[in-house]
């Protein structure tokens, strides 16, 4: 008895430095080719694509992944910088997603005081290093499923506009997502970092008045202003603030008031968002909001339309896989600066009101956490309500940095988010490896992802059927 027992053991030590040594070998190709992929992140970076005008980036991805040996499916549910990369066949079906939006109005050179690069739009939430170190990864995976004879499918989805433009919505109503059995994702972020995430659901449209011109000083009783129509909706939906649940969170920007003030506006717009961690909370808010701009326009002598934006879920988590992603995570541990990154990130963080750089949280993992609470929106959410989905951050940008911030840009243009990116793309790498290895934990996840998702449950887009606002950053 003592000999099988001594045996089986043996069996298992055996596996374990198998598996081991597999995951060092991958890690070290990786390695060998973070040069590589910081160029390309860099590209990305330098190219500052907004939603669905990600041309040049989404081209760049589709040619690093089709040299690899993917089979590249171009323009999915109906949005022309939008694709899927595909190797192998049959299941299990792994699903990595990619992002390459950058945001309008962040334009940062990759230095450590604010300076503008002269360009429109900057990677203030990294999505040039989540894009490339998702390829990064779905390149990994098929290398080591090559050498090791493993079936099943690795897939990258390139999605775009996740900046307020929903892309991942349409490929999810699309049914792109249907025979895939687990989605990884990740973000750009100040730690490292794979516990259970959280995110908020999200409504967003853009309103739009029609009044009539006329010279404000010298006819205008002739005119009814559209301008007046988007501030007397400004100020009903500002008063409704007392009366809507304190998780809610409602933003605005006006994106045309007016041309000049000798002219009476006869059209003016406003583009709205409406958050909270319920979906049904928030249709509750934002069809409060439609009303509030409807009494606007009665009131103003206007006129009113809205345009529907986009819309997300909320994110559904799966502590099976997150539980497996962590240990991935902890496996990879964090980034070490170099002198000259360290220097760069004390100069970062003293603009962010910090007397010190806290450079142990790039250089360890956070602990593990069931619970996570909400704060941004991502259209990863419908995606997590489609199939089991788990993600995690990494240490991309100076600890304390805010995303969608100067700061954020320029880190992201340094070795610094090169780094980080690499530990990303090293956990996805492991975690998928460890989901084709083991197909009972993928069993396990689904069963969770059922129960949490509820018998009930049918996927209603927040956006409704509209077509892709291709156009909505124009």
């Amino acid at each position: 008895m003592r000999n099988l027992y001594l045996a089986g053991l043996t069996l298992i030590c055996g596996f374990t430095l198998l598996a081991q040594k597999d995951s060092k070998a991958v890690i070290q190709k990786l390695d060998a080719q973070a040069t590589r992929y910081g160029e390309i992140a860099r590209e990305i970076w330098d190219l500052a694509e907004m939603g669905y005008q990600e041309e040049q980036s989404a081209a760049l991805l589709q040619s690093t992944l089709a040299a690899e040996g993917f089979r590249i499916e171009k323009g999915v549910a109906g949005i022309p910088t939008s694709f899927i990369a595909e190797y192998g066949s049959g299941s299990p079906v792994i699903a990595v997603l990619g992002e390459y939006d950058a945001l309008p109005g962040l334009s940062q050179a990759a230095v450590p005081m604010q300076q503008s690069a002269g360009k429109a739009a900057g990677h203030a939430c990294g999505h040039h290093l989540f894009g490339t170190a998702s390829a990064a990864a779905a390149i990994a995976v098929k290398d080591w499923m090559q050498e090791n004879k493993i079936k099943g499918t690795i897939r990258f989805y390139g999605c775009p506009a996740e900046e307020g433009g929903s892309g991942k919505v349409y490929m999810v109503r699309e049914g792109l997502f249907k025979d895939v059995d687990v989605a990884l994702h990740w973000h750009p972020g100040a730690s490292n970092a794979a516990s259970a995430g959280a995110a908020l659901a999200n409504k967003s449209a853009k309103f739009r008045f029609y009044g009539v011109s006329a010279h404000a000083a010298g006819a205008p009783e002739k005119g009814r202003s559209a301008l007046d129509g988007v501030e007397a909706m400004n100020a009903m939906v500002n008063m409704m603030r007392e009366h809507i649940p304190q998780e809610a969170r409602i933003h605005y920007v006006i994106t045309d008031g007016g041309k000049a003030p000798n002219v009476v506006p006869n059209f003016a717009e406003v583009y709205y968002y409406a958050r909270h961690y319920s979906r049904d909370v928030v249709i509750e808010i934002f069809d409060r909001i439609v009303k509030a701009a409807e009494g606007a326009a009665l009131g103003t002598g206007t006129t009113m339309d809205y345009e529907m934006i986009g819309g997300t879920h909320e994110l559904l988590p799966n502590l099976t896989l997150q539980k497996v992603m962590y240990d991935q995570l902890a496996q990879v541990g964090g980034i070490t600066y170099s002198p000259e990154e360290r220097a760069f990130a004390e100069k970062i963080s003293k603009t962010l009101g910090y007397d010190a750089l806290d450079e142990k949280t790039a250089s360890t993992v956070q602990p593990y956490e069931t619970t996570a609470r909400a704060s941004g929106s991502t259209d990863v959410g419908d995606v997590s309500f489609a199939v089991p989905t788990v993600g995690l951050r990494a240490a991309t940008w100076v600890p304390g940095t805010p995303a969608h911030s100067w700061q954020a840009v320029a880190a992201g243009g340094t070795s610094i988010g090169s780094k980080g990116m690499m530990v990303a793309a090293k956990t996805l790498t492991l975690t998928a490896m460890e989901l084709f290895k083991n197909t009972a934990l993928v069993e396990k996840a689904r069963q969770e992802f059922l129960v949490r998702r509820g018998a009930d449950f049918k996927y209603i887009p927040l956006l409704g059927d509209r077509e892709p606002a291709l156009n909505y950053r124009d």
